[in-house]
């Protein structure tokens, strides 16, 4: 067997490198995954809002009379809802209603007697709402595409930036990287797991100490007790092995 390595940059395809593929297929499967669930989130979100738009559509608008005002505790009035009693008439018929809710910060100054403004379903009089909270949450349905749009832009920054990753950890060395005989400061003992060792390889008269990583299971290209790799050129101090295996893939052996 003889090495034939071209000059860099090396015709090297993401697809001969192993690993890359399997790498980038989880990250489209993440991203996939993240769209379904913003996509989930928004029809979920898509209905309730709906329902609230419907609601401030066929309401009718009602004053009604404080009975009782249920604050939360001091500390979490900020951003909480107050719980209301109150009266009202609507169809002709004296009413009351508990749950009503409102911002506990418009609440605070409230007490029995206080006037406060109802919207009320014709199809549910029983249970009318605080006409400004009603309208916040209706007025709210301009945040899904938004949110929407953010998850999508999510996934899709994922898989890129996943597919950088990628590109420069595997394919980049074998590429454009410098190709080095690697002499390692143990002798490589045969694993069917990852192989990671202590080298040292000289460069224009430097001695260079590094971690290099071999695949599982894989045959280095040896020469006595040098191993063939591929400098990372962004990591200088980390570089790849390349095994038989992964020679004949790429041409490299003959």
């Amino acid at each position: 067997m003889q090495l034939a390595i071209p000059h860099a940059p090396r015709p090297v395809r993401l697809t001969q490198v192993p690993g890359a593929v399997m790498r980038l297929s989880l990250a489209a499967a993440v991203g996939v995954g993240l769209c379904i669930l913003a996509g989930g989130i928004a029809l979920r979100a898509t209905g309730y809002f709906s329902a609230e738009r419907a609601f401030l559509g066929r309401a009718q608008r009602v004053e009604g009379t404080v009975i009782r005002v249920e604050l939360p505790p001091l500390e979490r009035r900020v951003g909480e809802d107050a719980i209301l009693t109150a009266i009202y008439e609507f169809d002709r018929l004296q009413r009351s209603a508990t749950g009503i809710r409102m911002a506990a910060e418009r609440a605070e100054g409230l007490g029995p007697g206080a006037k406060i403004a109802l919207l009320v379903d014709p199809a549910d009089p029983e249970h009318p709402r605080e006409e400004e909270s009603a309208r916040r949450r209706g007025g709210m349905l301009w945040l899904l595409p938004l949110g929407l749009g953010l998850g999508l832009a999510i996934a899709a920054a994922c898989f890129v930036f996943e597919l950088r990753r990628v590109y420069r950890s595997l394919v980049e060395p074998l590429r454009t990287g410098a190709l080095v005989w690697l002499t390692p400061a143990k002798p490589l003992s045969d694993s069917k797991r990852e192989v990671v060792f202590d080298a040292s390889y000289f460069r224009d008269g430097v001695k260079h100490e590094v971690r290099a990583r071999g695949r599982p299971g894989r045959a280095p290209v040896r020469n006595g007790e040098k191993v063939l790799a591929a400098v990372v050129p962004r990591r200088p101090t980390w570089v790849r092995v390349v095994d038989e295996d992964l020679a004949h893939t790429l041409g490299w052996m003959r």
